[in-house]
């Protein structure tokens, strides 16, 4: 007989056990598996190859130019003088098949000047912002002539320039003549300081490389001389007050940037002079920034009033000394003497000597501008020989403003313009048998016409302003991001994007380099 307990334990004939069904239905209903999304990861990883292997031959490119046409006799000649915005972009949109180049400047280098007030504290280093000129000539498809000098003097009628040798480790010095058949002057301008007494002896100005280590040179000295033990109030006062001439952009990026370095870095590494120092801002106009909108206006004295930077509007400087500068205040009808350890002079802009003697050689009833080369809407210098001479940029006196953006445009112009008078043999030997010069065959060619993309500046505190087309105005933290990704796709190479956008991570995580060349 089988016991009680075997009968438990035994399952009854014809039926399963609960574990058994349990399995068997496990067995029968399979969980549901997510997508695996083949396409999409094939795409992403096929994405990812792609941009790699972009990258490595735009890098690739970079550091193995092609090899270059020639130079060849028998094709005209384009003297370009100067390495700024105008005349850089006209070099890198011109088609040099067709053309000798010859590019004279005393630089050897292209200066992003929208960032150069980033450089006078560490934001950003000054060798992120150059590209070395030899690189951009290097990539033309014949071969440019770059001399590093000065061009001292320009024969309109013999069409020659004279240049000098720049360098420093030459004892005499060496001059050269070069022909041209067609001159592009890009030479920029020089600070406009308005006769104003000590402006050049005691004033730093902020317009190339060299100025900005100079005003990052001053600044240090300045903090370290007021940290220095026992040193009076007065004087520690005075060196601690940073006065900025000039309500531009320039002059309002780097007030902007002074306050940011002051108080994000100064105060951690100069806890003895934390929060004595004082900036002033002054303008001879009613307001700053007197290009933009009125509300962008008010957002930025806004701003610069919750920083604690001093603006002083409708002030003009009378004369500037040693350790000090006398202003007028025009509402007030009062004078005043204002102390400072820091002057940076950035008021506008004056013609170069070259530019001066140039315009005495031309006819006075169409040059008849203080501030530059006057020129036709083809950017052709009015009474020069035959039509031979464009002047863009700073330089010359347009209808347009003095700025990057138009000087960038007009040089982008001139190179389609070139390339035009290069396939026109035709029409001007047509125009010659009529007896037209050649700036009759230039005059048949569209005019230069320009439209502004906007404007943008950076008011500090990580907040910045943007007059856009469309009466578009914003301004703030987000205005401030976008003036950034802006400035990073203007910069000409892939090499000073990677450098910038790489100071600037730097900056937020390490702080500003405070250290003194």
């Amino acid at each position: 007989m089988m016991r009680l307990s075997q009968l438990t334990k035994a399952p009854l004939p014809g039926l399963r056990s609960q574990p058994a069904r349990l399995a068997s239905t496990a067995a029968q209903v399979q969980p549901l598996k997510p997508p695996r999304f083949k396409w999409t990861k094939r795409i992403l990883k096929g994405g990812v190859v792609i941009g790699l292997g972009v990258l490595a031959w735009t890098v690739y490119e970079l550091r193995h130019p092609m090899p270059q046409f020639e130079w060849d006799p028998k094709k005209k000649t384009i003297a370009i003088l100067g390495t700024g915005w105008g005349s850089v972009s006209l070099l890198k949109d011109l088609d040099t098949e067709n053309y000798n180049v010859v590019l004279v400047s005393p630089r050897a280098y292209f200066l992003f000047t929208p960032l150069l007030p980033s450089c006078t504290v560490g934001t950003i280093e000054l060798r992120s912002i150059m590209q070395p000129i030899r690189f951009l000539t290097r990539f033309k498809k014949r071969e440019i002539l770059f001399i590093e000098g000065n061009c001292t003097k320009v024969d309109p009628d013999s069409q020659v320039i004279t240049v000098e040798d720049s360098s420093q480790v030459t004892g005499d010095v060496s001059v050269t003549n070069i022909k041209y058949d067609y001159l592009v002057v890009g030479v920029g301008a020089e600070n406009a300081t308005f006769g104003i007494p000590g402006v050049k002896e005691h004033a730093s100005f902020l317009k190339e490389a060299w100025d900005a280590r100079r005003i990052r040179t001053q600044l240090l000295d300045c903090l370290e001389s007021a940290a220095f033990p026992n040193q009076t109030d007065s004087e520690k006062e005075r060196l601690l007050h940073m006065v900025v001439v000039g309500g531009g952009p320039t002059g309002v990026e780097y007030a902007a940037e002074l306050h940011d370095f002051l108080n994000q870095d100064i105060t951690t590494w100069y806890p003895e002079v934390a929060g004595k120092f004082k900036i002033t801002l002054v303008e001879a106009t009613p307001h700053v920034l007197g290009m933009f909108p009125p509300d962008l206006i008010a957002y930025t004295e806004k701003t610069f009033a919750e920083n604690k930077v001093d603006i002083r509007n409708n002030t003009a400087v009378k004369e500037v000394r040693q350790k000090e500068i006398v202003v007028f205040n025009r509402d007030k009808q009062t004078s005043e003497t204002i102390p400072y350890g820091l002057l940076v002079w950035a008021t506008g802009n004056a013609p170069r000597p070259l530019v001066v003697d140039l315009i005495a050689q031309l006819p006075k009833d169409v040059q008849n501008q203080r501030r530059g080369l006057v020129t036709d809407d083809w950017l052709v210098v009015k009474g020069s020989p035959r039509g031979s001479i464009f002047a863009l940029g700073d330089c010359s006196a347009t209808k347009w403003a003095p700025t990057a953006q138009v000087a960038s445009r007009q040089g982008a112009y001139l190179a389609n313009l070139f390339g035009h008078l290069a396939t026109m043999k035709r029409e001007k030997a047509k125009l010659e048998d009529e007896g037209k010069s050649p700036v009759d065959v230039i005059h048949t060619l569209p005019p230069f016409v320009y439209t502004h993309m906007g404007s943008l500046a950076y008011v500090g505190g990580e907040k910045a302003i943007a007059d856009l087309p469309g009466n578009i105005h914003i301004g703030g933290m987000l205005t401030f991001y976008f003036w950034r990704s802006a400035y990073l796709s203007n910069l000409f190479t892939l090499r000073n994007r990677t450098l910038v956008a790489f100071d600037w991570m730097k900056c937020k995580i390490f702080g500003r380099d405070i250290s003194r060349e």
